[in-house]
């Protein structure tokens, strides 16, 4: 395989290779050097015995990955505040041909779930991501992670139940996440409390990320009325003359406000039985680096 050709396969599995990584380590910047470091592996090796480079691929990138997550909790590292995953600009390619693909792919990559997956040691992480975002095989993940078949699907029960009695429960459908999170900006644009509290959910939670690094909640809020008069107050006491933009994030609608250029937070919603029932705010200047050209 010639290094032209080897440059090509490669960028073919990219955009597979950063979803892997994303869902593993929730951070944008970290997959990123995940998925550069198994390039420079591939480059480096000796490709005559390869026969599947998607396989090879995946097993670097997942190693890689589980190495990060060891190194990052071995370091203990403090956060001020709430923690949330990095917003993710989600353009699933090639990664998922239909819909039914597309839905758990989704639900994979949302905040919510992604939160959960912070719980999870890193094997159990790498085995739910392979296994409940990309349907790998037992027999498969297993030969990727040197691992016995009976060890690995013991520890997908393990991560499986975990995540299953912690997930929030919440509406996937794209349409009424769009028309929720419109009318959402528009009460809290126009500071109107009657209009948000017909949109929360009584019993509603707002996760407000700024890593000390802004003004934000540095605890999680409760309930529709807590929720609604923090948000009023917010819209009162900002700036003027910022830009709010529709986009879409970790496979759902989200709000970038931009002061300037200058990205300044992302609003997530999630949605369930027709009501908000949670609303993400990232605030923490570096996890929004990559909007700034947006």
């Amino acid at each position: 395989m010639t290094a032209d050709l080897a440059t090509d396969v490669f960028e073919q599995h990219r955009p597979f290779l950063m979803g892997v990584a994303y869902r593993m380590l929730g951070r944008v910047a970290d997959a990123e050097d995940v998925v550069q470091d198994a390039w420079l592996r591939w480059y480096g090796a000796d490709r005559t015995d390869i026969r599947e480079p998607r396989a090879y691929l995946v097993r670097v990138t997942t190693r890689l990955a589980i190495d990060r997550l060891r190194q990052v909790r071995s370091r203990g590292e403090a956060y001020v505040g709430p923690w949330l995953p990095e917003p993710y600009l989600t353009d699933f390619g090639e990664t998922a041909p239909d819909s039914a693909d597309r839905a758990v792919l989704a639900d994979t990559v949302s905040l919510a779930v992604l939160v959960v997956l912070e719980s999870l040691s890193p094997l159990e992480r790498a085995v739910f991501v392979l296994r409940e975002a990309f349907g790998y095989p037992y027999a498969e993940i297993a030969t990727l992670l040197d691992r016995g078949e009976a060890a690995v699907r013991q520890l997908a029960g393990r991560a499986r139940r975990h995540v299953a009695e912690r997930r929030p429960r919440y509406d996937v459908d794209p349409a009424r996440r769009r028309d929720l999170t419109e009318r959402f900006i528009a009460a809290a644009v126009e500071g109107d409390l009657e209009g948000l509290m017909s949109l929360l959910a009584p019993d509603v939670r707002l996760v407000g990320d700024s890593g000390g690094k802004a003004k934000a909640p540095v605890r999680i809020l409760h309930t529709a009325d807590k929720v609604g008069r923090f948000l009023v107050a917010v819209s009162r006491s900002g700036p003027p003359g910022l830009d709010l933009r529709l986009l879409e994030t970790n496979a759902g609608p989200a709000v970038l406000v931009l002061d300037g250029h200058r990205p300044d937070t992302l609003f997530q919603l999630d949605i369930a039985d027709g009501r908000i029932a949670a609303v993400y705010i990232v605030r923490n200047p570096d996890k929004l680096r990559t909007f700034a050209a947006r």
